[in-house]
């Protein structure tokens, strides 16, 4: 799977994750207003998610963090 993690309004991380045929360009058109914070493939292992790789037509790549937000907002969706 893939994953974009935009910046909303109030500056918090907000994760999306997508389908591998949808191209990281063609679903960044879908929400054009937020800022791109990162970009690159997700995988579920074991119990804990795992970050990599990077999209290069948004210019984005995965952070280290990453794993961690999205695990969190998992956790409790309404933080």
């Amino acid at each position: 799977m893939k994953y974009i993690l935009f910046e909303d309004f109030s500056g918090d991380p907000v994760p999306i994750i997508f389908p591998n045929r949808i191209d990281f360009a063609e679903f960044r058109e879908q929400i054009p207003y937020s800022k791109v914070l990162s970009a690159g493939y997700i995988q579920l292992r074991g119990q804990a998610f795992t970050c990599h790789g990077e999209s290069k037509g948004l210019e984005a790549r995965s952070r280290p963090e990453d794993a961690a937000i999205i695990q969190k907002k998992f956790q409790n969706p309404e933080d």
